[in-house]
């Protein structure tokens, strides 16, 4: 459970650039709700995620995962609970690295282990186990270079990498935004059969409406910094992008175009 609340956030306060992200904002995901975030840019998506994975600090408000207040902890303390994937497909895994290395360097963030101990014949299972979900392959190929995989193989790689250590939310950082749309769409698949199998309460900033109209269980738009829009149930299920745009006068290309 992810719970967000009054959350205010000011950059260059005091100053001619001064610039209200977030404006009291609340925001409550239960256990396993999978909730794709839109808005136009400025909106405060990413101040969102950055506040709740601790890369940034409010001005006032509280994060708590789980019932746990995180508001004052930094990120290397939350990761523990919150993990986060990026949109770049590099810049989430180790490319001169096999895709077993990558799994247990991820598997032992934060611990002063050695590699070896992330690649006995029991933690081969598990990596097994886990690339299994995707269903792309991966799990046969566990000393494959992680250099020699596609962007969307890689992207799915950085997915189980945030996932395998149980946190409780992960939040996705516009994941698929540099993939193409085919790739894109088989990364998101993938992202469900994961997130489903690991019963993980999800936060999905996308550009893509198509992608968060179709995936997940709840949608909601941001605007100056404060929620605009939530839908979940029927009232989700019978949007299509049209609709949307119209009924919420979007007018950021980027949504539009994506």
């Amino acid at each position: 459970m992810l719970e967000v609340s009054d959350a205010v956030k000011i950059f260059h306060r005091g100053t001619v650039n001064e610039r209200p992200a977030l404006n009291g904002l609340s925001l409550t995901l239960e256990s396993g709700d999978f909730t794709a975030v839109i808005g136009s840019n400025g909106a405060g998506k990413s101040t969102l995620l950055n506040a709740v994975a601790g890369d940034i600090s409010i001005d006032s408000g509280s994060v708590k995962v789980d019932n746990i207040d995180l508001t004052s902890a930094p990120t290397h303390k939350r990761a523990k609970w919150v993990s986060r994937v990026f949109q770049d497909p590099l810049g989430g895994t180790a490319g001169p690295m096999t895709i077993e290395e990558n799994l247990a360097l991820a598997a032992l963030r934060g611990q002063s282990h050695s590699l070896s101990l992330g690649l006995n014949s029991q933690r081969r299972d598990y990596y097994r186990e886990l690339l299994a979900t995707l269903g792309l392959g991966l799990e046969d190929r566990l000393t494959s270079k992680v250099e020699l995989l596609s962007g969307g193989q890689r992207q799915s790689l950085a997915l189980i990498m945030a996932i395998i250590t149980e946190p409780a939310v992960l939040l996705l950082d516009e994941h698929c935004a540099a993939l193409d749309p085919k790739t894109a769409r088989i990364v998101m698949d993938s992202t469900v059969k994961a997130v489903e199998a690991a019963g993980l309460t999800t936060l999905m900033v996308t550009h893509n409406m198509q992608h968060a109209i179709d995936y997940g269980n709840r949608l909601i738009m941001l605007e100056a910094g404060t929620l605009k829009l939530s839908m979940d149930g029927e009232e989700k299920a019978s949007l299509d992008v049209e609709s949307l745009v119209e009924r919420f006068h979007i007018t950021d290309d980027k949504i539009l175009l994506s």
